[in-house]
């Protein structure tokens, strides 16, 4: 099995291949298609993909980022490898990691994330493994209905408050519609309420990614006034994520957010896509029912004397000292650290 690698919007008979694998494919996302060449987030951070071919066939397919000195696929919210599922999983994996590591060959750090359910044997190259938390996962195939039915009891009534007090929930689709989009992720990075992470996306690339075929934006107004958006990815009768939410602090108690969630299921399970990825596991995605599918991390050091991997074992230690100490004080020194305490 050999591998491509791939560097830009793939030609056609390419992109014809990439797009049967993903046809044949569980729940393939928007970042594992050829679009992915096409977010403008990325720019200058040379994005890639490494096609795994059986002959003219593509089987496997893995996308990345060159950070630094560092190959990063995925997130742990966010993997970015698909496989088809008839394909020979090591032999597939085999030429993922050949084409990865001829990709990354002078990078110190790769790290390839996956759903835990996919048992990948990247270890079996050198990585090591690491298991995340994970997403809260919907089936959509159960149908809109049958989904809101699994909500917890808060949340069906939280969706019916909004609706009751006049939140309207509508697609943006206008130049108009992204530009108020636009101001209220700029106020809700003024937030008193938690510390924002990341520096601010410039209005051209936010509006150039509103254009993408595989996104869209969900926008909650009341009496007009845009108040909370969410934006999802998705791929054409595969998996739709939740890729963002910003919302006005002085609007939460209308419940927008969970109202917006719900629109987007609802969306999702009328265009025939298959699960939907919640992008966290946290107690407000947890109440949409579902279930919390764990993400893998399989990490590679190459970097002098595996530092990263001395540095990740220090830290373990460190949290399991840490947790035998008197919970005050044990809260202060994992606040220091900027470790959570939970």
């Amino acid at each position: 099995m050999n591998f491509v690698i791939v560097r830009e919007f793939p030609a056609h008979d390419l992109d014809y291949a990439w797009r049967d694998c993903l046809a044949r494919a569980a729940s393939p996302s928007h970042y594992n298609s050829p679009e992915y060449f096409l977010v403008p987030h990325f720019a200058g951070k040379r994005p890639f993909a490494i096609l795994a071919k059986d002959g003219s066939k593509v089987v496997g397919v893995l996308t990345g980022l060159h950070e630094g000195t560092q190959l990063q696929c995925g997130l742990m919210s966010r993997p970015q490898i698909c496989i088809d599922p008839a394909a020979d999983v090591h032999a597939t994996t085999d030429a993922l990691t050949r084409g990865l590591l001829a990709e990354g060959k002078r990078a110190e750090l790769v790290s390839v994330f996956a759903w835990k359910n996919e048992s990948l044997p990247f270890e079996r190259f050198g990585f090591r493994y690491k298991e995340f938390e994970g997403n809260v996962v919907l089936d959509l195939t159960q149908g809109a209905e049958a989904l809101f039915k699994q909500f917890t009891k808060d949340r069906r009534r939280n969706i019916r408050f909004a609706e009751k007090n006049g939140v309207d929930i509508g697609l943006a689709t206008t130049t108009e519609d992204v530009a108020a989009c636009y101001d209220v992720y700029v106020q809700w990075r003024q937030t008193q309420r938690k510390k924002v992470q990341g520096t601010q996306t410039a209005f051209e690339v936010f509006a150039e990614a509103a254009k993408l075929a595989n996104r869209i934006m969900f926008v909650a107004r009341i009496g007009g006034k845009p108040i909370a958006i969410n934006i999802f990815r998705f791929f054409p009768g595969g998996l739709f994520e939740s890729a963002s939410n910003y919302s006005l602090d002085e609007y939460l108690h209308l419940k927008s957010n969970e109202l917006l969630q719900w629109k987007g299921i609802e969306w999702a399970c009328s265009h025939g896509l298959k699960r939907h990825s919640l992008g966290g596991a946290h107690g407000f995605l947890r109440r949409f029912g579902g279930t919390v599918v764990p993400v893998v991390r399989y990490r590679l050091d190459r970097s002098l004397l595996r530092r990263h991997d001395v540095r990740d074992a220090v830290l373990k230690l460190s949290r399991k000292t840490v947790h035998h100490m008197p919970p005050a004080l044990s809260k202060s020194i994992l606040r220091v650290l900027g470790r959570p305490s939970h």
